[in-house]
């Protein structure tokens, strides 16, 4: 079909027009500070990981990074206000699994992390391990054992997690139902007072964060059985994982990642995907940030997405088939 001059000029100006605003948006982000909203209290990985990764991005793009701690529901209050907030790049939150999950417990989160807002990349692994009292479960070093020792003691056995509704607890549960085993929970609020009294015998068994545990476990304060991660930690790797153990399949991470309001400029999600990729490849990074008690562990926007919905989809089966609720 013949196009006239003018017509094929009229359209390759406009192309043009499209690539160089584009490259202009690309190149002109950021002009002036990023908010990082982080939605749990200073000190815990959620944070110290988004301030070690914030400082970095920061001196790469030119622009200081603000972290903003607002915590409560799980998460839900600050992803609340980053899906409200203009999708401009200016306003950015470290996404932490609880905040996956909050909609299944609290109601009128008004979120859906899988819908409402703009994957950019997985920053970090958050890994949860199983451990036990030595003085109250002295012959239980492994997964089997313990579950011996649940099946012998007929479900009166109990366990604690940092909550009702916690990761630990879903985790937990879909474990007992893989391995046809059965034991009692019983919920605290808060990681540190659960391991607190599982130091202290009032409940013999957690699944915890490892990097809440992990100073007890060198101590020899708590044994280790298992791993909830599908490959075994570099913080403790003599303890074998679950899947290693016989459940076959079985996987439990927590993740960390970066999202933004829905509608984030595909620029601004390249530009920040290319910098993260950077600077989690770097060997100090990745120290610091084990330091934290996390692992360093980069995936860009797709398949951060597919991570989140996967993930999504299988637990909040979990919790509908147990009715399990937050306090």
């Amino acid at each position: 079909m013949y196009a006239h001059p003018m017509t094929r000029r009229l359209a390759l100006a406009a192309a043009a027009t499209v690539v160089a605003g584009s490259a202009w948006a690309q190149a002109a982000w950021p002009t002036k500070p990023i908010t990082l909203i982080v939605p749990f209290p200073p000190g815990g990985p959620t944070d110290v990981v988004s301030r070690i990764v914030g400082k970095e991005l920061s001196e790469r793009l030119g622009q200081p990074i603000i972290v903003e701690n607002k915590s409560g529901a799980s998460g839900a209050i600050a992803a609340g206000q980053v899906k409200r907030a203009a999708p401009d790049g200016y306003t950015l939150m470290t996404l932490a699994t609880p905040t996956l999950f909050a909609p299944l417990f609290y109601k009128n989160t008004g979120y859906e992390v899988t819908q409402d807002f703009t994957p950019i990349a997985m920053i970090y692994d958050l890994p949860i391990v199983m451990v036990v009292n030595p003085e109250k479960l002295p012959g239980v070093t492994t997964l089997q054992q313990l579950i011996d020792t649940a099946r012998a003691q007929k479900g009166a056995l109990n366990y604690t997690t940092s909550g009702a509704g916690s990761f630990g607890h879903m985790s937990m549960e879909l474990l007992k139902d893989l391995g046809k085993f059965d034991m009692q929970h019983v919920a605290y609020k808060g990681g540190v007072p659960a391991i607190t009294d599982t130091i202290g015998g009032q409940v013999p068994i957690m699944y915890a964060d490892l990097v809440a545990a992990l100073p007890h476990i060198k101590s020899g304060k708590l044994v280790a059985v298992a791993v909830g991660s599908p490959e075994r930690v570099a913080m403790i790797p003599e303890v074998k994982t679950i899947a290693e153990q016989g459940i076959n399949g079985f996987s439990a991470v927590s993740l960390g990642a970066f999202l933004g309001p829905k509608g984030l400029p595909p620029a601004v999600v390249e530009r920040l995907n290319k910098e993260l990729k950077e600077i989690l490849s770097q060997k100090a990074v990745q120290d610091r940030i084990l330091g934290a008690g996390a692992i360093a562990r980069y995936l860009p926007a797709a398949q951060l997405q597919q991570s989140l919905t996967t993930d999504y989809a299988k637990w909040s089966k979990v919790v509908r088939e147990k009715g399990m609720a937050a306090e």
